[in-house]
Parts: structure tokens; sequence; C-alpha cells
């Protein structure tokens, strides 16, 4: 199945978040694919009483390593599963610019996630110094090693997020983000078969200036299980139309 999943940022009061469901609710009602709405850390409980009726999955932006501490201006994994999170996002590369995150926190967080029951999304990605000097294959293989030691590599999504991509509107073209999700995927598998794991398909989504407009030709790709949306996921309709989209021929 698809995993369709917006990544609200640093928007939405608990009012604007309830008007969004209330809109985009009906528009998503039938489709087969898993919808998630990753959302400020004020508007989960607002969604966590109205998406259960909606089938949309709830997702959360960050979460911390351990159950409780002072860690002031953290959040916890029991605080996120007792309000019925289902997903976090993990090493989102403004975490990694704006606010020091490193891969051996992200690994942390990855391994509280899981144990807790949480699905991780682990975001990796290059910027556009490491594409130019041709880093991009070095630097997302390190992400990786680093941050998934001592991960079940079977219980995470991935997803692939350029950063030189990331509210610009340069989309990677999609032939190119299908040939890195690919070379994700096959360390992955490598992984999976090192650490003795069941050797599943790990879910790999493509982020970066996903829109209405490019939908259709990423989700034609075979290495790509879906996307992860930041600014096109804030406009109910825009967000919509990603979701339903129709693959081209």
């Amino acid at each position: 199945m698809a995993v369709i999943a917006g990544n609200w940022k640093m928007y939405k009061t608990r009012s604007e978040a309830l008007a969004y469901v209330q809109e985009f609710g009906p528009l998503v009602a039938n489709t087969d694919r898993e919808v998630v709405l990753c959302a400020p850390f004020t508007a989960l409980a607002t969604l966590a009483e109205k998406l259960p009726a909606t089938g949309i999955a709830l997702g959360a932006q960050n979460v911390h390593w351990e159950a409780e501490g002072a860690y002031t201006g953290e959040i916890s994994p029991p605080m996120l599963t007792d309000l019925g999170v289902q997903y976090v996002i993990i090493g989102h590369s403004e975490r990694r610019q704006y606010f020091g995150e490193t891969d051996e926190r992200v690994n942390l967080r990855l391994k509280a996630a899981q144990r807790y029951g949480l699905t991780p999304i682990l975001c990796v990605g290059e910027t556009l110094e490491q594409r130019e000097q041709g880093l991009t294959e070095a630097h997302i293989l390190a992400q990786l090693a680093q941050a998934l030691v001592g991960v079940n590599v079977s219980r995470l999504i991935i997803a692939y997020e350029p950063i030189w991509a990331i509210g610009t509107g340069n989309t990677c073209p999609a032939e190119e983000a299908n040939r890195v999700i690919g070379l994700i995927r096959k360390e992955v598998t490598l992984l999976q078969q090192v650490a003795q794991q069941t050797p599943d398909r790990v879910q790999i989504l493509y982020g970066g200036s996903v829109k209405p407009d490019n939908i259709d030709e990423l989700m034609a790709m075979p290495e790509i299980d879906g996307v992860l949306v930041g600014s096109a996921s804030l406009d109910p309709h825009s967000f919509a139309r990603i979701v339903n989209y129709q693959p081209v021929a």
C-alpha cells in the first residue's frame, strides 16, 4: 500500500487543523492508500479525536529517545502513543540543519520509536553541494549505516528527501529519485540480511517539492512507494489531489 504523508511543519493551530480535516476527509474517503498527517504537537490531541472516523493516520514530527526525564521542550514516545499517534518523522533535514540533529541521535530516536510501537519515517538526503561533488550515494549510505544500528529495518519507513529540493520548487527528476531510492533499497536489503531480519520490502518514499502536477509521474516509478509532502499538504484540495494520484502509463 502506498504511503502518502503530509508534514505540516510549524503550521496550523488547533482550529485550523480541525477545519482542514473537515474539508480534507471527504476528499480522500475512498482511497486505498495510507494517508498520514504529521502535525505540530499542539494539534495532535485535536486530530486524535477526529481522524479515527476518517481512516487517516496521525503522525508527529519528532520524538525523544527517553520515556520521561528532564528534557525541556521534548516529547516522549509514551506521550505520543497515549494520543494515538502511529507515525513519527525522524531525522528531517530541517531538524539536522537548524537543531543540530546528528545520525547518532537519529539512531536513538528510531530505536525509542520502535520500542513503543511507533512507525518511524526516517529522512535521508544530500545537499546541493554534496550532489555537485558526486557525494550523493556515499552521504546517504553513511546516513543509513549510522542511523540504522540496532534498528529493526523491517519496521520503519524511509523517505529520500534531497535537501536541495525541499521547499525550493525544484523537484528531483522522477527517474533520478527512482535511481537513488533503488540504491537505498539495495542497502536496506543488505542490512536486513546481515541482521538476519525478515527481508520484507521496506517502504521508501520520495520527498522534496512534491506537488499535484508531478505526483503522477513520481508514483509511476517502480521503486517509489509513496511521498512525504511538505507545503503542498497544507491545502486540503492540493493534498487530496496528491493522495488521489493516477500514475502515468
